[in-house]
């Protein structure tokens, strides 16, 4: 369970305000639109098809819908499916599903779809960035139009809730390949226009199933990538709300206004500094223990996070099952860095270059690890690109040497044996603990065995972790229904009212 959160107060102004007359009052009340700011504009509004969280971010929940439903807390509750059944070895998961569901262009969501939305995912073609959760089924079965079986290799304790994320939405067969420019779902939202590089509006679907209770009628979200325009939006009362706004520098102005309200979030993000394991001589672990070692991780919280994060020694976070203090590892140390770099034998200056996608973090986070890493010889160009260059050439192209990203997903120790992943770490013994912990129901052996994963990760030094971001969301104090905690970047629009 994540660390809850607790909605910060906001203390009187100092300014004489004055009183809402009666007509703008009502106006409020019956307020049925809101516009929520994003740092990064997503490639596409098809979740199956892309890696970027920016794509979740709009569509997950709103026009996409999933079998199950992650919340806030963390916590699982139907959705699609209205109920379940698990086999006593958490392989086969019984699901029975609504009836009458119908997709934006009228077709029936059935049995049928679900099983061609997973073996889609798990197809040839497949781009899905959970792909191996999808082969791991065995078998998807359409028993009649409202249940469908699903037999898995082997056990994931964490099935249902994967079931929530984007990369599971149920799609319409006729227009999945269309999905990301036209998207359909059973949402109870539809796409009314892309504004490429300012916003995205979706407005609400009167042929949802529960319609009347979604209160916004139309929802715009707007793209603002700059720190200082972020602010100033919110200011102006240009944007509604904004989850996750790089506002850490200027939060006292917004906690003390009687106008907005703050909620500092609990997170299963890992900021990390991405390490090319494939790259000479980042394909030796004294270099990559020597790069983690010249880093002082609360300096690098402080400068790319304004202090919200936690350290971390490994790719796991406190508060998850079997969570294991790791920052002990690889501790900042500059002469064993420079011992480290000489053992290696490598030649200074070691020139490398730092690629920063455009979020806040990455990029002061770039300026803070530039710095700290001059100190020990090695000399990090800082190389600027646009998400989309960095989904291309990073993350898809592996052209690179250094990043800093902000793995969001919550269960995500799987990608680190995942054959050809942007990383290109490659560990038989890392595969085999993972694999046990994919078979084994006892809960304590499968925290046993996260434990022994998030070492392996820390000794082989595959990355210089960083930390737990915490995050901001800043927002009209009128504004109800926002996420308290964030286990993963949803913002859900049917459960925002004014």
């Amino acid at each position: 369970m994540l660390k809850r959160r607790t909605l910060l107060t906001t203390a009187a102004s100092s300014l004489a305000l004055p009183l809402l007359s009666p007509q703008t009052a009502m106006a409020q009340a019956h307020k049925d639109s809101v516009v929520l700011g994003m740092t990064l504009e997503p490639p596409g509004l098809d979740p199956t098809a892309g890696a970027a969280s920016a794509i979740a971010e709009i569509v997950l929940y709103n026009v996409f819908e999933t079998l199950t439903k992650v919340n806030s807390d963390g916590s699982v509750t139907p959705l699609l499916a209205q109920s379940w059944e698990v086999s006593p070895d958490l392989k086969t998961y019984t699901f029975k599903l609504r009836r009458g569901v119908k997709f934006h262009n009228g077709e029936p969501c059935n049995a049928q779809s679900v099983k061609f939305s997973f073996e889609r995912a798990a197809g040839e073609r497949s781009t899905n960035k959970d792909k191996r959760t999808f082969t791991n089924m065995e078998r998807v079965a359409a028993i009649d139009e409202d249940t469908v079986v699903i037999l898995n290799k082997t056990l994931d304790p964490d099935f249902l809730f994967l079931m929530g994320q984007a990369t599971a939405i149920i799609v319409e067969p006729k227009s999945a390949d269309s999905n990301a420019t036209q998207p359909v779902g059973t949402g109870p939202y539809r796409l009314e226009q892309w504004s490429k590089g300012s916003s995205v509006t979706l407005s609400r679907w009167d042929g949802y199933r529960n319609a009347s209770a979604a209160k916004i009628r139309k929802v715009q979200f707007r793209f603002i990538s700059d720190p200082a325009a972020q602010v100033a939006s919110l200011l102006a009362g240009d944007v509604d709300a904004f989850p996750r706004v790089a506002a850490a520098r200027s939060l006292g102005q917004f906690k003390g206004s009687p106008k907005f309200q703050v909620v500092i979030s609990g997170s299963r993000a890992k900021t990390i500094l991405a390490i090319n394991n494939k790259k000479k001589p980042l394909d030796d672990v004294r270099v990559r223990r020597a790069i983690a070692a010249a880093i002082d991780r609360k300096a690098v919280i402080e400068g790319a996070a304004d202090g919200f994060g936690v350290p971390i020694g490994s790719h796991y976070v406190p508060g998850a099952l079997g969570y294991v203090d790791t920052t002990g590892v690889n501790p900042f140390n500059i002469d064993k860095a420079k011992a480290l770099l000489a053992e290696a034998g490598v030649k200074l200056p070691l020139e490398l270059t730092l690629t920063l996608p455009p979020a806040p973090y990455a990029r002061q986070g770039g300026e803070v690890i530039a710095a700290q890493l001059a100190k020990v010889g090695i000399v990090a160009k800082l190389q600027n690109v646009e998400w989309a260059q960095w989904l291309s050439g990073t993350y898809t192209n592996k052209n690179y040497d250094l990043t800093i990203i902000s793995h969001v997903e919550p269960f995500d120790l799987g990608n680190f044996a995942k054959p050809g992943y942007y990383w290109g770490y490659e560990s038989p013994q890392f595969s085999a603990i993972f694999d046990k912990i994919q078979n084994s129901p006892r809960v304590a052996d499968r925290a046993k065995l996260l434990g022994d994963a998030q070492r392996l990760i820390a000794n082989d030094s595959v990355h210089a972790f960083l930390y737990q971001p915490q995050w901001i969301t800043v927002a009209n104090k009128n504004l109800k229904g926002l996420w308290k905690d964030m286990p993963m970047f949803v913002n859900d629009i049917s459960a925002l009212s004014w």
